[in-house]
């Protein structure tokens, strides 16, 4: 089923557009797209849009179904559906006799949000009217109409909103499905009178409001330019620096490029995906707790310049006690980098299989008896030493105090929280902490193959050795996402805290902890910046001073330059099967992000 779906997901538009169509009409590249997409927006109108359904928001509230019958393009229309939320497509013709249009409602049951692909040759069957009008009484429904105007004439009776598009082209359809979204604007009305209901100037316009995806010429960039990243991607294939990599590239506000290389593992049964879901390792730090941050300083539930002895009674008579939130963000609070963790568990510590006793699952046929964090962890780390404070000590445990913090103000496991604040509202579909509630483990990357004491290929389950003694969920890492789904939440920081038309984090807030904060150090607050140090080259020789992002330890990257309006990720699995350093040591990472600056650098 995975692999039937792929040949819909790698239809995603970069330089290389269209890999795979279910109709095997490919849209043009370069300039000429822009050409098409200049039409297809020319020709795209917004009707009936009177209660501002489009673009859709609160997508997390949002249970979508994609309805089609003929259109020749569906499968790039719903494609481009799928970047923004989870969508479940429904082929009407399948709904002939003895099946009727009511046995389609009857499916569409647990949808709340119903987009009805047509053409006129659809607008033909007499059923189709009632079968609309029945569900608009007690759902959503959009109708993506293209065609001629003699196919909106048929639409007179209908009140739902109506994105229609005169041309028929693989482009109109990316068009218009990205538009449903706010991922490209409807500036067009009516041009003339189409019938007594559709009448010249009629038509709602609308605002981009999320991320498009376009061609790297849309963005002045000459796709061949770009090539370069395959080179550096294969070399560290070959030279087997990782089996994999997902690479994306987002400039102003679009996505011009997207491409999976190589496999899962080097015995190459599985190719990457672009949907593939990858252990973002240390980018938990910025990708969760850092987030979580943010909002409650937003919300003055938490102020960076108290003590964690304010927020932790716990800590209150050990040596954290006065140590302020702003030291442990910037790595600055004397901590050590990390406490013992599998090599320190007891045999009697864990099982091989989960009982009231044994509830914490680190991986399969390892169970961690109750309470382990808590009667453990957390005292050895609240009795570490303070070594270095007032330096910059890179330091795991930061993020699990900040966790630990973040948790007490608000009552909620951080997975929980950001979840539901973040990820979900922003329609981040496949990010999340234990993936393997939600998802396939050959959706999952595969981590470290680690036989001396997990004994098992880390698949689903966190490569960090703490996070996994946390049960998965810790400040520091845990976090598994898809590169679509890191491209939404960066494009949201380089918004300054603002997507789909939500302010999410304060722009002040944005501004203030992505900025260079300590005189010792190129830290901000949680977030690493670029390194002034010329002959470091970090994060790209090419990067600007305003540069933030961060690294994880599995192969991964996210780096956001408001200069030059560019969003950079990286994924990877280059632990797998044992932990190389081959990615550092061929800098496959800054390799890549100084080509995409030179093409940009270039122009067309």
């Amino acid at each position: 089923m995975r692999k039937n779906k792929s040949v819909l997901y790698t239809l995603i538009l970069s330089g290389f557009i269209l890999i795979n169509s279910a109709c095997a009409q490919n849209p043009p590249l370069g300039k000429a797209y822009i050409d098409e997409e200049h039409l297809a927006e020319q020709s795209t109108v917004l009707l009936n849009n009177g209660t501002y359904m489009i673009p859709l928001q609160n997508l997390d509230e949002l249970k979508i179904a994609s309805v089609h019958f003929t259109n020749a393009y569906a499968a790039g229309f719903d494609s481009l559906l799928s970047k923004y939320d989870n969508i479940t497509t429904f082929n009407g013709n399948t709904y002939g006799a003895p099946k009727s249009l009511n046995d389609l409602s009857n499916d569409l049951r647990f949808f709340n949000t119903i987009i009805i692909q047509l053409n006129e040759a659809d607008l033909d069957n007499p059923a189709l009217a009632s079968f609309v009008s029945y569900n608009q009484k007690i759902k959503n429904v959009i109708i993506a109409l293209f065609g001629a105007s003699n196919a909106l004439v048929k639409l007179n009776n209908f009140t739902v909103p109506v994105i229609w598009s005169s041309r028929v082209t693989p482009v109109s359809a990316f068009y218009s499905a990205q538009a449903i979204f706010g991922g490209v604007p409807v500036t067009q009305k009516l041009k003339q009178n189409i019938s007594a209901v559709y009448r010249k100037d009629m038509g709602f316009t609308t605002d981009k409001i999320r991320l498009q995806y376009t061609v790297p010429e849309e963005a002045g960039i000459n796709a061949n330019n770009l090539l370069g990243i395959d080179s550096v991607a294969n070399e560290a294939i070959m030279d087997q620096a990782t089996p994999g990599c997902v690479v994306l590239v987002a400039k102003d506000g679009k996505v011009i490029f997207n491409k999976a290389y190589g496999y899962h593992t080097y015995d190459k049964n599985e190719p990457d995906q672009l949907t593939d879901i990858f252990d973002l390792a240390s980018m938990t730090k910025v990708s969760a707790t850092t987030m979580e941050t943010m909002q409650l300083y937003d919300q003055h539930k938490l102020n960076i310049d108290t003590t964690l002895g304010y927020y932790l009674p716990q800590a209150q008579n050990t040596n954290k006690n006065d140590i302020h939130i702003r030291e442990v963000l910037e790595h600055q609070a004397g901590l050590i980098p990390d406490i013992p963790t599998v090599e320190a568990v007891k045999p009697t510590d864990y099982t091989v299989d989960s009982s009231a006793d044994f509830p914490t699952k680190v991986n399969e046929n390892y169970y961690l008896r109750k309470d382990y964090f808590k009667e453990v962890m957390w005292p050895e780390i609240l009795n570490s030493p303070l070594r270095t404070r007032g330096q910059y000590v890179y330091s795991d445990l930061s993020m699990i105090i900040m966790q630990q913090v973040v948790e007490t103000i608000t009552a909620t496991p951080e997975n929980v929280y950001v979840q539901r604040q973040l990820y979900a509202p922003l329609g981040m579909q496949r990010a999340g902490f234990l993936p393997l509630y939600r998802f396939k483990p050959d959706e999952i990357i595969p981590t470290e193959n680690e036989q001396v004491y997990r004994h098992a290929l880390l698949d689903g389950y966190v490569h960090d050795p703490t996070a996994a003694l946390m049960g998965g969920v810790a400040g520091h890492a845990g976090l598994f996402a898809s590169a679509n789904d890191l491209a939404i939440l960066y494009q949201m920081m380089l918004n300054r805290g603002t997507y789909g038309g939500v302010q999410y984090i304060q722009p002040e807030t944005v501004d203030l902890f992505t900025a260079k904060q300590s005189a010792i150090s190129r830290r901000g607050l949680g977030f690493d910046r670029w390194d002034p140090i010329p002959e470091h080259h970090y994060p790209s020789e090419l990067a600007s001073p305003q540069a933030y992002g961060h690294t994880g330890f599995t192969g991964t990257c996210v780096w956001v330059d408001p200069k030059y309006n560019l969003v950079y990720i990286f994924l990877s699995n280059r632990v797998n099967p044992s932990v190389s350093n081959k990615l550092s040591s061929l800098n496959v990472r800054p390799r890549i992000q100084d080509v995409v600056y030179q093409a940009i650098t270039k122009g067309m």
